[in-house]
């Protein structure tokens, strides 16, 4: 098995933060989010891939809901080998759907040469260091919108941090990161 398949296969599949967020919880954090990941592999449906095409596309379907509103976050990445690394590419999401709508389930093929990386975000490296893959990224989403990414992933949890800042004050973001189990 190959590095990029190791890493695909340790994201692939229905995770959730609920251990956590019923600890917190209890503990009197209210505001901590009940998190879903649902993750899959999608090259499958994207058609023109080129013959000697290396990437994985997945589709990365996250909903929050905190106060009894979820709010869905879905993502098209790229991951990429690059050596003993993992390379994360966030393309923009295809033409034709929007956040509700932009689900694997729901893809429906989509040419490659219509996909677009995102401009905004700066794409992320993960190395492994003892069997946990960690990594992440600093991405100026506007010149006073700063997103900072820092995941670590393992067979046990994947773990992430996601902050967003404006004029460096944070305006997203939870000071743990969010800990998804496998489904």
């Amino acid at each position: 098995m190959t590095k990029l398949q190791e890493f695909v296969s340790l994201l692939s599949g229905e995770f959730d933060n609920a251990a956590q967020h019923a600890e917190l919880t209890a503990a009197g954090q209210a505001d901590f989010p009940f998190a879903e990941h649902r993750n899959t592999p999608c090259n499958d449906k994207i058609r023109g891939l080129p013959s000697d095409f290396a990437g994985v596309f997945l589709v990365e379907e996250s909903y929050y809901t905190v106060a009894g509103r979820t709010h869905a976050s879905p993502h098209l990445f790229l991951f990429t080998q690059e050596g003993d690394n993992i390379r994360l590419t966030s393309y923009d999401t295809p033409e034709g759907y929007d956040k509700n709508s932009f689900t694997a389930a729901q893809l429906k093929d989509v040419e490659y040469a219509s996909l677009r990386p995102s401009q905004k975000f700066t794409p992320a490296l993960y190395t492994c260091k003892d069997g946990v893959w960690e990594g992440g990224s600093v991405s100026m989403f506007t010149p006073v919108l700063k997103f900072t990414l820092f995941e670590r992933f393992s067979s046990d949890c994947l773990e992430v941090t996601e902050q967003m800042e404006m004029n460096g004050k944070r305006t997203f973001g939870y000071d743990v990161p969010i800990l998804y189990k496998r489904k």
